[in-house]
Formats: C-alpha cells, sequence, structure tokens
C-alpha cells in the first residue's frame, strides 16, 4: 500500500476570497474524490483544528493506493488535475510525503 499525504497553507487572500472561503471552495471539490477516482482506496480531506497555531497548514489531503501505480493514476485523473488548478493559485505553500507501507 501508499500512504500519499499533502498539507496545504493557504494564502490570506487569494482570487478576491479568504482563506476560509478558499478552503471551503477545495472542500466542496474534494467531496466526492474517493467516489470519482478509482485508483483511491481511501480518502480523508482534514482541516486544522480553529483552536491549533495559525502557522499550521489548513488542509490535509489522506489517500491510500494499492500501489504506486494506482498514485500515479490519481495525479493525471482529471478530477484531481481540477482540485490542483484550484488550489495552485490560493496556496501559499505544499508539503507532501508519499510512502509505503
Amino acid at each position: 500500500m501508499i500512504k500519499h499525504i499533502v498539507m496545504f497553507k493557504l494564502k490570506e487572500e487569494a482570487n478576491g476570497k479568504s482563506a476560509k472561503e478558499n478552503l471551503a471552495g477545495a472542500l466542496e471539490l474534494l467531496k466526492n474524490f474517493q467516489e470519482e477516482i478509482p485508483s483511491l482506496v481511501h480518502f480523508e480531506a482534514k482541516t486544522n483544528h480553529p483552536e491549533a497555531p495559525e502557522s499550521n497548514y489548513e488542509l490535509a489531503l489522506v489517500c491510500d493506493f494499492n500501489d504506486i501505480q494506482g498514485l500515479n493514476e490519481y495525479q493525471v485523473h482529471p478530477v484531481h488535475k481540477n482540485f490542483g488548478a484550484y488550489i495552485t493559485p490560493v496556496r501559499e505553500s505544499r508539503a507532501c510525503i508519499d510512502y509505503e507501507y
């Protein structure tokens, strides 16, 4: 199995919206990820706790795939590419790790 964890730190303002508004837009795009992307075995989108430090990343995606081929299929899937097109201009930074377990 492959675990893919990616975190996003959002800009305070981007595309005329606050970080909170852009986070809501991201979550809307993510709500059907597992149903729409066949290679995803398990998917979670998590947001930072409201009382956690503001320096934390606001959004984390936790994905499981059967193998690296599944992860590679996910990377080029149109639903994932659409999310990438949305999140890239509103993010300040991104951190990612992929590991086998």
